[in-house]
Parts: C-alpha cells; structure tokens; sequence
C-alpha cells in the first residue's frame, strides 16, 4: 500500500488533471506533497483562474477522475523528448534544463490520460488507495515561482489529504479550534500587543497587560539562569560587519540581517541577529584560566532579523524579538555537565508550563557540508558528543539531517501545543567552530593554551514569539501566575463600595494583580464580562460578606468555590502564584 505522502502527491497530480480538463489554457508548474495535504502552482495568465468558489467543482472532478487511475506508470525519457511534451509550458522547461544539468534522469509519469514531469513517489493504484473522502481542496492562494520574488506570481491551490475520511474530519475541527486560539485574535481581544504600520511590520508593540505576560516569561527564565549560575550581560544592537565576519555570519547569514548606516562612522554596520558574536568579546576582554571555566552569560537584548513580509506571522514570526539567550564557556571535560543542567532546566520549564515536547538531534547535511563552518572531524566529534550525551540519558530523540546550526549540532527541544501542532523553541548547541575563529583561550593547569568549547542555549527561545505559543496553547486563559489581571473584585451594589475598596487594596499589597470594577452596571453584565477576559478569579462581594469579612469566590478553572476569608483566599492564591501551579 502507499505511504501517506505518495497519496498525497498523487492526488497534486489529479488535482493537476482535473484543472487542466476545466482550465485548458493553465498551465502546470510544482505540485509536491507537503504537512497535511498537497498544492499544486498554476499559470493561469492566458484566460481566467479558479476561485475559492471553484474548488467544490474542482474537488468534484477529482473525484470522478480517481476511478479510472487504476495506476501511475512511469517513463525514462530524454531531455529532448521532454522538452516535446512540455514545448508551451516554460516553467517545465527550466525544470527540464535543471534535470539534465544535474545530470540526472528525467522521467514522465501517466494516468487517467494525465501526463506530468515528476520524479516519482506514488500511489501505485489511486483508484485502490485514494479513499473516497479523505481529501478535500482547501484554499487558493498566491506564489511566487521557486519562491523568488523576482519570478512571475503563480496560483497556489491547497488541498488537505489524509488516510480516512475520519483523520480529515479530525484534522478540520483541530483548524477551526485553532482559528478560535489564533494569537493574533485573542492578543486584540485581551489587548496584549499591537502591529502599526509606521512603526513596520514584524515590529510588536506591548501593551501593559501583554508587557505583564512578557516580563513574567523573562522573569521565570532569569531565575531558571541564576539557579544554572549564568551572569547577565547588556550588549549593544548595532555592531560592526567585521564582527560577524570573524563569527562566520557574514557569509553564511547576511541576508537575513538588516543594514544600518552612520552620518560620521564609514563602518559597515548591522543590526544584530544573535548575541553569541558579542558574548565571545566579553569573554575575550580579560585572560582566562581554566579554574575560571565554565563561564555563563545570559542576555535579553532584542534582536533583529530582515524576514521577508510573507513570512511574517503576528508574534510567531518577527523582524524584531528578544531571546532569552545563553552561552558557556567550558573545557571539553565539562560538555556534559552543562548541557545535562540546561536540559533539565528546559524540562522544569516546560513542565511548569505545561507543555509536552520531543526532542530532536539535528545534524549537519552530509551531501552539503560547504554550507558548514568548521572541519569534517570536529563536526564528527561534535555531533557524536550530543548523541552520546542523549543516549546516556535514556532519552528519546529523532535525528534530523540538514537541520544543524552553521557552526554546530544542536539539541531542539520540539515543543507539542494543546492542538498538537509542534513548534521548536528551546536550543542547545555545541559550538567547536566559533570559539577556534575568535582565537578564544583560557591557560590550562599544565600552562598551556586551549581553545574553549562555546555551548549556546535558549530556555523557551524568544519570550515574544513563546507569548504568541502560549496564547494559543492556553486559548487566552493564562494559568493564574501568567495572568495579567488574576483577580477582579465586583461590588454587588454601591453599598459595598467601600468594602470592595479594602479588599482590593488588601489583594494589591500582597502581590496580587486586582483590578476593581464597581462601573455602573448590572452584577451579571461585569461578571460575564470578565469571564469573556478569562481572568483566573472573580471575587464578588454583598452584605453577607462585608457582614462575614469574606469574599465570595469564583474560579475559571473550577467555577463557584463559595465564600472564604480575604485572608485565605489571599494565601490561598498567593502561594499558587508563588508555584507557578
């Protein structure tokens, strides 16, 4: 049977199919598997294109095709010949170039009348394998030939794929729960962040309740770096080319920094994109000796990285963040030790916030080792260390080749949210390279000179990006710690005004964020109004309790609890807070 994605690109090639039969004059380009389903990328410049509207038809004449692929034959073909089939479609004759520079074979695969440029991968029986119901096309959308922006703009139609009509079902309810966390929805809503155009996009703007939810995020990784024993460090945002030069980033990363330029200095400058280039230079500044090691900075400073504007996505995605960044300075024999402390502070956090997670070692591409700094042994060295270190601990982890940093292999840890969609956050990384280009030393007990190990870690990443996961994780109702209003006092008439005064201000000394909300409106209005914020508690408060010196709690989580004392309810929640429970 086929594997789930040769269905799915069997089913780009019907897709194909059946927008040709409608729409003679397209013409195909690309259409591979991808996560969840498939696309296919279309020219429709010589007549009219497909609408959203068009797609249950389009759908439907898929099919209707599918019985007839009884299956997918493929055929070895010259690049002449190829060029004969495909003679009006330019976009399959730069495929076709490409292929035979590469040297390699050109093969044409046939179905159902179908005839496509393709490399193979198939269902050998579609009719057999591609069930009725576990398909469906899901949306058009614009791009860019090869993704180059100096290519003409294609349309993209997206369909969604998988085994059973049940697993799309499943899948489509888990998209529309996501459109209901969508971070960018619920950020407006509870007035966390904003995006303006004259200030750019990518660029995010805090309000005070989501600068509340910020700071607590970084004050957790602060204290997470303080038990680790990591100092912290301010580095400055603009720094000289030759910095990263020296680092290796000029090369291998400079279209994705941003450019600044001086009225006085001739320098060429950047904003910087990651703090371990200035990190080696505070290690540089003074001599070392290996009783100093290891050495551990931490750093906050914000960061900047020139993505293109498609690529932008509300906190998920930005031109300017924060990292809540680390790096060790340590002896060969101490590799294990601090990646060991790191890990387990990377478990304790995202136990804390409660999310699940894998991890993953992610290794350097062996067929394009030109794209990494550094000699084959030391990579060798490097990356048997990490899984060395992984396997020691009995822990399970996924190997990734092509997914290293340029410098070095690296631990991600591959956090899994409430919809189980995954998102890498957390990073260690064993770095050979950068310390060796830096010519960082430290003395060593016998007098001699050796080169640093340089360990690069983050604990949740960027706290501003980690904000954007974890309001969708959490659907907006932030655990009672993260919260940034945790209790709101409601005054069941003016009669208690004065009483809820005191209990506020009771709630606002012992470290709590309460806000009071005595506006000229029915009991019910400002309950449900808060509730709609999703705030971990209300207290409401009547003559029973200004009688009884209590309060009459409700819980989000757990709905009416009843009437206790302000001080026990201030304990209560105060210790809560203090867990982080």
């Amino acid at each position: 049977m086929a594997s789930l994605e040769e269905k799915r690109h069997t089913l780009a090639h019907v897709l194909a199919s059946a927008v040709q039969e409608r729409y003679p004059h397209a013409k195909p380009t690309i259409g591979p598997a991808v996560d969840n389903g498939f696309y296919y990328d279309f020219d429709f410049s010589g007549g009219d294109a497909p609408k959203e509207a068009d797609l249950e038809t389009l759908q439907a004449s898929m099919e209707e095709m599918i019985p007839s692929w009884t299956s997918m034959a493929g055929a070895e073909v010259s690049a002449q010949d190829a060029k004969s089939r495909f003679a009006d479609n330019a976009y399959k004759l730069e495929l076709i170039d490409g292929i035979e520079e590469a040297g390699e074979t050109i093969t044409l695969y046939t179905s159902g009348g179908f005839t496509d440029l393709c490399r193979g991968g198939h269902a050998e029986n579609p009719a057999r394998d591609l069930k009725p119901g576990s398909f469906m096309l899901e949306r058009i959308a614009g791009a860019y030939w090869r993704g180059d922006e100096k290519n003409p703009m294609l349309t993209r139609i997206y369909g969604l794929a998988f085994e059973t009509k049940e697993e799309l079902a499943a899948y489509r309810e888990q998209q529309e729960e996501a459109k209901k966390r969508d971070h960018r929805k619920l950020g407006k809503e509870l007035d966390l962040f904003t995006f303006s155009d004259l200030v750019g996009p990518g660029m995010p703007l805090f309000t005070p309740r989501g600068t509340t939810i910020r700071s607590e995020i970084v004050n957790y990784s602060r204290e997470l770096n303080h038990a680790l024993g990591f100092g912290e460090v301010h580095t400055p945002n603009v720094n000289k080319a030759e910095l990263f030069r020296t680092s290796g980033h000029y090369d291998q990363y400079k279209e994705d920094m941003l450019s600044v330029s001086s009225q006085y200095a001739k320098d060429e400058m950047f904003l910087k994109p990651m703090n371990c280039p200035q990190h080696t230079q505070i290690y540089a500044s003074r001599p070392r000796s290996y009783r100093d090691l290891p050495i551990r900075y931490a750093d906050f400073a914000t960061l900047y990285r020139d993505e293109r504007p498609g690529e932008l996505s509300g906190l998920t995605r930005l031109r300017a963040f924060a990292q809540d960044d680390g790096h060790i300075f340590c002896r060969e024999d101490q590799i294990e030790t601090e990646i060991d402390s790191v890990l387990a502070a990377i478990q304790a956090a995202l136990k804390t916030y409660r999310i699940d997670y894998w991890m993953r070692l992610s290794l350097r591409d062996p067929a394009n080792t030109e794209k990494y700094l550094g000699e084959s042994a030391t990579w060798d060295r490097a990356e048997d260390v990490m899984r060395s270190l992984l396997t020691a601990k009995s822990i399970e982890f996924k190997e990734a080749e092509g997914e290293a940093a340029f410098y070095g292999p690296k631990i991600d840890i591959m956090a899994v949210d409430a919809l189980g969609r995954q998102w890498q956050i957390s990073t260690i990384q064993l770095d050979f390279v950068q310390p060796s280009r830096f010519t960082l030393e430290y003395a060593d007990s016998d007098g001699t000179k050796k080169t640093p190990v340089m360990i690069h870690r983050a604990l949740v990443g960027s706290p501003d990006r980690f904000l954007g996961i974890l309001i969708e994780h959490y659907g907006g109702a932030f655990p009672t710690w993260l919260a940034p209003e945790q209790v709101r006092v409601l005054p069941v008439s003016e009669g208690q005004a004065a009483y809820a005064v005191s209990v506020h201000d009771t709630l606002v000394k012992a470290g709590i964020r309460a806000e009071l909300d005595s506006a000229n409106d029915s009991l019910g209005k400002r309950i449900r109004a808060a509730k709609q914020e999703k705030l971990p508690y209300v207290l409401v408060v009547g003559d029973k309790e200004v009688e009884a010196g209590q309060v009459s709690v409700e819980s989000r989580d757990r709905g009416q609890e009843g009437a206790v004392t302000l001080n026990e309810f201030v304990e209560r929640v105060s210790q809560e807070i203090k867990d982080r429970t």
